[in-house]
C-alpha cells in the first residue's frame, strides 16, 4: 500500500512571484493539490481583479481555497506571524505530510521547528529542474528576479550549484 501524497499549502508571496513571472505552472506541477488557505485568498483578492495573482486564483482550477482549522495552534500563535503564514502553517499542520510553501523567514523557522515540510519559490524551481520538468533553472530564476522577486546573486549562485548549473 503506497502512502497518499499530500498537497502543497501556499502563501501569498510565492503565488505573487510565480504569477508576476507567468510561472504558475511550476506550482501546478509540483504536487497533486495546491491549497490556498482562506486568509491568503482574501489577501490576494484584495489586490483587485486585474492583478495577475488574483486572476490566477479566480481561474486556475488547481488552486483550491481551503478553510483553516477553527482553533489556532498555540505553537504557531507563539511565533506571532502574519495571518497568511499562520494560516498556511495551521493548514499544513492539520494535514500531516503537507508541504508549506512560504518565503517569510520567521514562517520558515516556525515550520522547521514544528517539523512541517517546507518549500520556497526557489525550491520549487530547483525541484522542477531535478525532476526533469525544466531543462535549466537559471533562466527561470532570473525571470522570477526580473519580475520583482528578491534574489541575491549569492543565493542565485548557491541554488544553481545545487542543480549543477
Amino acid at each position: 500500500m503506497s502512502a497518499q501524497v499530500q498537497p502543497f499549502v501556499v502563501n501569498t508571496s510565492p503565488l505573487i512571484h510565480l504569477a508576476e513571472a507567468d510561472l504558475q505552472q511550476l506550482l501546478a506541477d509540483a504536487a497533486p493539490g495546491i491549497w490556498v488557505p482562506e486568509p491568503v485568498a482574501q489577501e490576494i483578492r484584495a489586490y483587485g481583479k486585474q492583478d495577475p495573482t488574483a486572476r490566477a486564483l479566480a481561474t486556475a482550477p488547481w488552486l483550491e481555497e481551503r478553510p483553516v482549522p477553527a482553533a489556532p495552534s498555540p505553537q504557531i500563535l507563539a511565533w506571532d506571524l502574519g495571518a497568511g503564514e499562520s494560516a498556511v502553517l495551521e493548514l499544513a499542520q492539520a494535514f500531516p505530510g503537507s508541504t508549506a510553501v512560504i518565503e517569510d523567514l520567521a514562517g520558515r523557522r516556525c515550520a522547521e521547528a514544528l517539523g512541517i515540510p517546507l518549500r520556497g519559490t526557489v525550491g520549487l524551481v530547483l525541484a522542477a529542474k531535478q525532476a526533469g520538468r525544466l531543462s535549466a533553472a537559471r533562466s527561470v530564476l532570473e525571470r522570477l528576479r526580473d519580475s520583482g522577486m528578491y534574489l541575491s546573486d549569492e543565493v542565485l549562485q548557491r541554488a544553481l550549484s545545487l542543480v549543477g548549473e
